[in-house]
């Protein structure tokens, strides 16, 4: 039993809703042509993770909305290969924890041309250069999604960033049948980070 895995690794722009939509698709072309069939993105890959106050915007949300379902649609081909996107999302709910008036910092597993589940980022640090609260109502959820073909299947846990610092999110993903945590990450930029 393999399931192969790519992470992508890549330079988002913050505002670039298009240009990261398309590096998600090229990323997750080529990791299926290299046989890869999970391939994840970091935290809020599709906005870029320092947008800040542009999460504050009605209709920065719902472009950041309509680029994930973009890219969706553009993976539409690929057969048994699943891509989670970071984004935020809020307005319109897709699972149980995601509610119409409030902002979530989320992730989106994406399959074959559709969005199958969303998942809220439950732990928002709020500390040194981390503002999540300002921006982010925590989710409350829970997120697990097959991944892989035939033997190769696996269910995999979705957690964003500091819910891995948590043990309430992790085991709640293993008692939904998780048997492997996928952990998507992202951190502000600054001035020297190397």
């Amino acid at each position: 039993m393999t399931l192969k895995i790519c992470v992508a690794q890549l330079d988002f722009v913050v505002g670039d809703l298009t240009g990261n939509a398309q590096k998600i698709i090229d990323a997750a072309h080529a990791a299926y042509r290299d046989g890869a069939r999970l391939l994840l993105t970091p935290e809020l890959s599709i906005c870029g993770y320092a947008a800040e106050d542009l999460f504050l915007r009605p209709v920065f949300i719902h472009a950041c909305d309509d680029a994930v379902k973009s890219v969706a649609h553009a993976l539409a081909g690929l057969k048994d290969m699943t891509v989670v996107v970071g984004h935020p999302v809020g307005g319109g709910t897709r699972t149980r924890s995601v509610s119409v008036q409030k902002r979530y910092n989320a992730a989106s597993v994406l399959r074959e041309g559709h969005i199958v589940q969303t998942y809220a980022k439950r732990e928002l640090p709020n500390y040194q250069v981390f503002d999540e609260r300002r921006y982010f109502a925590p989710g409350n959820g829970v997120c697990v999604f097959e991944a892989g073909e035939g033997e190769s299947r696996l269910r995999v846990g979705l957690l964003i960033c500091e819910d891995a610092w948590y043990e309430e999110p992790a085991r709640l993903a293993r008692q939904a049948g998780a048997q492997l945590l996928a952990v998507l990450n992202a951190s502000p930029f600054h001035v020297g980070k190397g």
